[in-house]
Parts: structure tokens; C-alpha cells; sequence
């Protein structure tokens, strides 16, 4: 069994990855969208921020969301602790610390990625290079991650890897549905432009072609919700990261807690169709879901690492 500090740099690692990933991807859709639709659409920079949870920081240092103040500090800002730069060097830096349980191979694919990061990073801004920029991020985390799961042994350390990285994918995608399906149900029925924001709420999560072929018909928002929180077999469904994390558990000791944690969200979502939801409704049951698997983290890190907030030899920011 891995000491508490070794596992908790270890399950920061996955969530810091996975952070990566999903911030490269939430700025490459939104910039698609904000390319594809008209002005007269309202799109603005602002539900990036209220998605990554960064408003309020960003409010104290900036006085509107522009694109380009809005993007630089969502990918490039050293001060922004949700940062995509950030996450990656923080990644890095549990990685490092716990390097003997990680393949080499995964050690040296996040340390190239840092540094390319720190090198490319002004390109992400630049809406000419940005689109290149955040892909080439993607597929690297996707690559790190491929990586892990095929050489690395799937043991105690692994499985706190797992841990992190699906309760960070679970909760990305109920932050997305909440600032976004909230509003998106909100709008007419004859909003012309309804399906491509489903669309890009979608591939926010990487979920649209997964939706297209598992779901017959246009992106109508109640199909999108369901599929994104109940779908068993999508692997980044809410529903699917939760049972993926209690299949991680079982593997570790002392799990009672955070399995019962788990297994309260997953009964939640037994007994409501979201799909059937109003706005306000919407954001209450979304909300729910964000404190339940906020919950498990709680109780992953009392369970595995108490010391948590003393140790400083872990980087870890929620």
C-alpha cells in the first residue's frame, strides 16, 4: 500500500491531467462556436470562466471578459491556479514527486509537454494559432494518458490515478451542463440556433459523436442531458465516472466511505429524469450532483490523505 502523501500526489496527478485536457478542450469549442455563429447570437467569453469556477479571480484583475484578457488567463496565466499552464505543471510536479510508481515513458511525455507548453504558450491567445495549439494539448494528454494505462502496472497507485482523473471528468461535466444547459433550456423553442449550441456543449466533453451514434435525431437538450449524466456506457458521463471510480475503489482498502458517497450520486440519478427538467430545476439538480461528487473527494481524502493541506510536498488546488 502507498504511503498517504505518495497517494494523494498520485490521485492530484490524475486530476491535474484530466484539468489539462478538458480546459484545452472547453477553449477550442467555445472559440469554434464563437467563429461559426453570428453576432446577433450573444455569444461572449463569460461562461468559461463561470465553467472552469475562475470568475471572481478574474473579475479582481480585470475589468471585462475580452477575448483575449479571458483566454490568456485561462491557459496561460502563472497566477491562475486552474490555468491550463498551471494544471500541467502541476501535474508534472506530483508526477515528479512520485516518479517511481509512474513509467518512464509517462515521466518524460509530461515533462516534453511542460516544456512545449511553456514555449507555445503565446499561441493560444492568438486566434490564428489557437485552434492548433489546443488540439496539439489534447492529443499529448491523450497520448500521456494512453501511456499510463498501457504500461503502467493497475495497482494501489493506479488506482488512485483513476480516482482523480473520473472524479475531475464528472465533475467538468456537470460544471459545463450547469452554466450551459441552464441557459440553453431557458431559450425559445424556435432558437434557430439551438441545435449547434447543443452541439457544442457536446463536444465541450468530447461527447458529440459518441451522441450522434447512440442517439437518433438532432441535439434537443433533453436527449444532450441525459446521455451527458445517465449514459452507463459513455465514458464521460457522470454516471459512467462514477461507476468507474467505485470500480477503482474496491480495489483499496478502507473504501466503505467514499463508495457510499458514490453510490448516494448514482442513486440520485436513478430516481429523476433530467431530461424532464426546467431551468431552475436544471441548476438545482446540477448543483446537487456538484456537492455529492464533491462529497467523494472529501471522503477519498479523509480516508486515504488526512494530512492533506500540511503536506508540502504535494501541489493540489480544487
Amino acid at each position: 500500500m502507498l504511503l498517504s502523501r505518495l497517494a494523494e500526489c498520485v490521485y492530484w496527478a490524475g486530476r491535474y491531467l484530466e484539468r489539462s485536457e478538458a480546459g484545452a478542450r472547453l477553449v477550442k469549442v467555445h472559440t469554434e462556436l464563437f467563429l461559426d455563429l453570428p453576432r446577433s447570437a450573444g455569444v461572449t467569453w463569460t461562461p468559461l470562466l463561470a465553467v472552469t469556477g475562475s470568475g471572481d479571480r478574474y473579475a479582481v484583475r480585470h475589468a471585462d471578459a475580452s477575448e483575449d484578457d479571458v483566454v490568456s488567463y485561462l491557459v496561460v496565466d502563472a497566477d491562475n491556479p486552474g490555468s491550463i499552464v498551471t494544471s500541467v505543471a502541476m501535474a508534472r510536479h506530483n508526477m515528479r514527486v512520485t516518479r517511481g510508481v509512474f513509467p518512464r515513458q509517462a515521466w518524460e511525455e509530461v515533462n516534453d509537454l511542460h516544456l512545449w507548453m511553456l514555449d507555445t504558450c503565446s499561441r493560444a491567445v492568438d486566434r490564428r494559432t489557437r485552434l492548433a495549439w489546443t488540439d496539439q494539448v489534447i492529443r499529448r494528454c491523450q497520448l500521456l494518458a494512453g501511456v499510463i494505462s498501457g504500461t503502467m502496472t493497475h495497482d494501489a497507485s493506479y488506482s488512485f490515478l483513476e480516482v482523480g482523473r473520473l472524479v475531475e471528468r464528472a465533475d467538468m461535466t456537470t460544471r459545463v451542463l450547469d452554466v450551459q444547459a441552464e441557459v440553453l433550456m431557458s431559450r425559445r423553442d424556435d432558437d434557430p440556433y439551438a441545435d449547434v449550441t447543443w452541439m457544442s456543449v457536446l463536444r465541450s466533453v468530447a461527447a458529440a459523436q459518441s451522441f450522434r451514434a447512440r442517439v437518433p435525431g438532432g441535439a434537443s437538450g433533453p436527449a444532450a442531458l441525459r446521455f451527458l449524466i445517465s449514459d452507463s456506457q459513455f465514458p464521460r458521463s457522470v454516471e459512467h465516472c462514477l461507476i468507474e471510480v467505485s470500480r477503482a475503489l474496491i480495489e483499496l482498502p478502507n473504501h466503505d466511505k467514499p463508495m457510499a458517497a458514490c453510490a448516494w450520486v448514482q442513486a440520485m440519478l436513478e430516481d429523476v429524469d433530467v431530461g424532464d427538467l426546467d431551468g431552475p430545476a436544471l441548476h438545482h439538480f446540477v448543483d446537487d450532483l456538484q456537492k455529492g461528487i464533491g462529497r467523494v473527494h472529501d471522503l477519498v481524502a479523509e480516508s486515504y490523505f488526512p494530512l492533506a493541506s500540511t503536506d508540502p510536498g504535494v501541489l493540489a488546488v480544487r
